[in-house]
């Protein structure tokens, strides 16, 4: 039986209940993470719960589970429900923390903890033929309004950059600067540029989000001597990339084969996208892509 983790108890899923009244709907008061397992384990954890614990501290929200109890409900749910699957499928798991309900008193924020198997039918592709990304009107949160790093599931400027993408380019993802006019992410993905001359370059890091995955896209380039560094990118830099790299928690990193309607890199996905992905599957122990492939249909 598929369970999900809610306030300090292991129940079946469908049996997990919510309040309207909760803020996490009523003012979209949501802290969240987003991990997955490979082989059943759920990869960089303790990175992603450092992270959790951070955007808690910035609103402060203080749930009664320590971050420890949190890790370890986030193990055994991740162990109860893989085993439900196929061993060489894999889930998704998010974590959603919100202050809890109106009025509420005591105060009791919510914790739910749940998990799905990882939806490859939406990525297979992509692998092969590359995403296409459209440079949006809509801009990131500006910091005086909350912090970069904070993970939150306030994503209405994502959904509405994202619809007007596939209005302009259907089938592409929206890209979104910054309230200076430098690049900053794509919708739930970071974006780094490859120049064969100088390597993987990222946006600064104090402006995006802190993608844990965008740490691992650094450290397999060290291992593979690609240069990495950060600075101020122009979406004029971008055009003029070899390659796009896109990084996230879920399909871990994709090719940008065109941006705004013109190819980048020839249209196709690029060596280093290729390269990098490759020494993403021998860090975890699992074929990626054929993993999305084998288990797109289910």
């Amino acid at each position: 039986m598929s369970l999900t983790y809610h306030n300090g108890s292991l129940l079946p899923s469908t049996d997990v209940q919510l309040p309207l009244s909760d803020l996490g709907f009523m003012m979209g008061v949501t802290v969240s993470e987003r991990l997955r397992t490979f082989s059943g384990r759920l990869f960089r954890l303790p990175e992603h719960m450092d992270r959790l614990r951070q955007s808690l501290a910035w609103i402060g929200l203080e749930p009664p589970e320590s971050i420890e109890e949190l890790i370890e409900a986030a193990e055994n749910l991740a162990s109860n429900n893989h085993a439900l699957i196929d061993p060489a499928d894999d889930l998704g798991m998010y974590i959603l923390v919100t202050p809890g309900t109106v009025n509420q008193d005591p105060a009791r924020p919510t914790v739910i903890i749940g998990t799905a198997p990882l939806d490859f039918s939406c990525w297979k592709e992509t692998y092969r033929e590359g995403k296409k990304l459209v440079t949006s009107q809509h801009r990131q949160i500006p910091a005086s309004s909350w912090h970069p790093h904070l993970k939150c599931r306030s994503r209405m400027h994502y959904y509405l950059a994202d619809q007007e993408a596939e209005r302009r380019e259907p089938g592409s993802r929206a890209l979104l600067l910054d309230q200076q006019g430098h690049v900053g992410e794509a919708s739930t993905a970071n974006v780094v540029m490859y120049m064969e001359q100088h390597g993987l370059i990222s946006p600064r890091r104090e402006g995006i989000l802190a993608g844990i995955s965008l740490d691992v896209l650094e450290e397999l380039a060290g291992s593979l001597s690609i240069p990495f560094s950060e600075r101020d990118l122009s979406i004029a830099d971008l055009a003029s990339a070899d390659e796009i790299l896109l990084t996230s928690t879920s399909p871990c990193v994709w090719s940008v084969t065109g941006l705004d309607g013109s190819p980048i890199g020839g249209g196709q996905v690029g060596p280093c996208c290729t390269q990098v992905l490759s020494a993403w599957s021998s860090l975890v122990g699992v074929d990626i892509v054929g993993q999305a492939e084998q288990f797109a249909v289910r």
